[in-house]
């Protein structure tokens, strides 16, 4: 019983080792979908993940429609500031994937189009930024997800 963090063609190499280190911490799989922004065997991500790297549950899916055609009908939950919904009015779920765009534009927009019931987002308060980073993104869905389920 595990989350899946999922980050779709993810582009800065110290965030997805970050994110690496915190599904090793938080007992989750990471999935990659690639295109990526860098290389796996960027020293950045090594860095950032430090010596977990190795052994982080990792999956590697070739595209979106790979990673969809297989998964499609499990629950998925989609993170955007693009959202409707808070992400803590998601009912977390064992072995839910948890659904994350790049850093730049996040998720396409057509995947937010056609998921919009299941599109969460995290409050901002201030209108001088746009999103989080990423890697705090992902820290705070992980985190309420597993203060959901009590595996904290």
């Amino acid at each position: 019983m595990a989350l899946h963090i999922v980050l779709v063609n993810p582009e800065i190499p110290n965030n997805t080792g970050n994110i690496g280190r915190l599904s090793l911490v938080a007992g989750a799989h990471l999935h990659l979908v690639k295109p990526f922004g860098f290389e796996l065997s960027d020293a950045r991500v090594k860095r950032a993940g430090l010596d977990y790297w190795p052994h982080v549950s990792l999956f590697i899916h070739d595209s979106w429609e790979d990673f969809y055609a297989k998964y499609q009908h499990e629950n998925l939950a989609f993170f955007s500031s693009h959202g409707e919904n808070g992400f803590w009015d998601l009912n977390y779920s064992d072995e839910m994937f948890l659904i994350f765009g790049k850093e730049s534009v996040g998720l396409p927009k057509d995947l937010i189009e056609n998921n919009q019931k299941r599109t969460y987002k995290i409050p901002i308060v201030s209108d001088k930024v746009r999103s989080l980073n990423l890697a705090n993104a992902v820290s705070v869905v992980v985190f309420e997800g597993l203060r959901q389920l009590r595996e904290v």
